[in-house]
C-alpha cells in the first residue's frame, strides 16, 4: 500500500508507492550522448584560451595562469546566471519586487583529462576538488554582498551540454527559498528541543540502519525517510558543523572519500544514470550556526516530475528508501 511520509525539515509530504516497483534493473541504462569531444572540449588541458580567465587553479609550480599544468581549475561561467559587477538596484514594480542578478556563477573543471569523473578519479584528485571548493568559497564569503554559497553538480546526459566533468559555484545576494525552508524547519525544531534537527536525524539513521548506506566515525550516507526520488542519498558530517567552507583541513580527505563512495555505489548500481549533487551550507552569517547543519543531497535523475507533482507539491517515489538503501549498501566497489 502507498504511504505518505513527511519530511521533518521541509514539512513536505512524499508518496512512497512500492506498487510501482522500481528496482535498479527497472531503470534503463543511459547512453551518454556527449555534445563535445576531447579535441574540441574547452575544458581539456591545452584549451585554456577557449574559456574565460581562471579565478583559481591548482597547478604545477612555475606554470602561468590560463596555461597547461593545472589539475583543478575554476573559471567564470560563459553564460552566467549571476554577475558580480554592478549594484543590486532593488526596486518595486507596482506590487512586485525586482533586483539585478548580482552574484557569482563559476565552473569548477574537476580534472584536466576529458574522461575523469568523480567515480573513476583517484582519491587524491577528489580531495583536490574538495580543497578547491573550500578555498574558493572562503574567498567569496569575504564579500558582504553575498548571503549564501552553494555547490551544484549536474552530471550526465540531459543535464549538461559538456561531458567533461565540472561543477558550479554559486553565490547569491539573497538566501534561496529552499534554504529558507530548511532554515525554518531546523529553527523550529531547535526552539522546541534545543537540539539540531539534522544531528537527531543522523543519530536515528545510524541507530536504525534500515536506510543506512555507509558510515564511519565522521560521516554518514543514508537514504532520507521521505525520499523524493528513487535512490536519493544524503551525506552529512556526524558532528555539528554549519558551514561546509569551514570544514577542518583534516576532514577534507575524509569527506572526499565519503562522497566518492556514494557516487561509486550509485554508478555501480545504476550505470550511466544522470544525477545532481548539491552541497547545502549555512548562509554567510553566524545567526544560523546553532541549528543548521551542512549536508549533501545526491539526486539520481530516474523519474520525471509530472502534472500531479507540479499541481500538488507532492513527490511520488516508486522505490522505498529502505529498499534503495539496502541495494546501495550491498554494492561492492573497488
Amino acid at each position: 500500500m502507498p504511504q505518505l511520509r513527511k519530511d521533518p525539515i521541509l514539512k513536505q509530504w512524499v508518496i512512497i508507492s512500492p506498487e510501482r516497483g522500481k528496482r535498479p534493473s527497472d531503470f534503463k541504462k543511459v547512453e551518454t550522448a556527449a555534445t563535445d569531444d576531447a579535441e574540441h572540449c574547452p575544458f581539456c588541458q591545452g584549451h585554456e584560451s577557449m574559456t574565460p580567465p581562471e579565478t583559481l587553479s591548482f597547478r604545477t609550480a612555475g606554470t602561468a595562469a590560463d596555461t597547461p599544468g593545472w589539475w583543478v581549475r575554476i573559471i567564470p561561467d560563459k553564460v552566467p546566471i549571476l554577475i558580480p559587477e554592478g549594484d543590486s538596484n532593488r526596486e518595486g514594480i507596482g506590487m512586485f519586487d525586482a533586483m539585478n542578478s548580482i552574484g557569482v556563477h563559476e565552473m569548477v573543471i574537476e580534472a584536466p583529462d576529458h574522461n575523469t569523473t568523480f567515480s573513476n578519479a583517484t582519491p587524491t584528485q577528489v580531495k583536490e576538488i574538495i580543497w578547491a571548493y573550500k578555498q574558493r568559497l572562503l574567498e567569496l564569503k569575504k564579500n558582504p554582498r553575498y548571503k549564501h554559497l552553494m555547490i551544484v553538480k549536474n552530471s550526465g546526459a540531459g543535464l549538461s551540454a559538456l561531458s567533461h566533468a565540472h561543477s558550479h559555484i554559486i553565490a547569491t545576494p539573497i538566501i534561496p527559498k529552499r534554504i529558507e525552508e530548511e532554515l525554518e524547519g531546523c529553527r523550529e525544531y531547535f526552539h522546541y528541543h534545543d537540539r539540531c534537527l539534522i544531528c537527531d536525524i543522523i543519530k536515528q539513521e545510524s541507530k536504525s540502519k534500515s536506510r543506512l548506506v555507509y558510515e564511519d566515525d565522521n560521516f554518514i550516507i543514508f537514504c532520507p525517510f521521505a525520499s523524493r526520488f528513487p535512490f536519493e542519498m544524503e551525506i552529512a558530517p556526524k558532528n555539528h558543523f554549519p558551514f561546509f567552507e569551514m570544514l577542518e583541513n583534516s576532514m577534507v580527505p575524509l569527506f572526499a572519500n565519503t562522497l566518492q563512495i556514494a557516487l561509486k555505489k550509485l554508478e555501480t548500481l545504476l550505470p550511466g544514470q544522470p544525477y545532481n549533487f548539491i552541497i547545502h551550507s549555512s548562509p554567510c552569517s553566524d545567526s544560523y550556526k546553532d541549528f543548521y547543519h551542512w549536508h549533501v543531497e545526491i539526486i539520481p535523475k530516474l523519474t520525471k516530475t509530472a502534472g500531479f507533482e507540479w499541481g500538488s507539491g507532492f513527490y511520488i517515489n516508486p522505490t522505498p528508501p529502505e529498499d534503495a538503501a539496502e541495494a546501495l549498501r550491498n554494492v561492492e566497489i573497488k
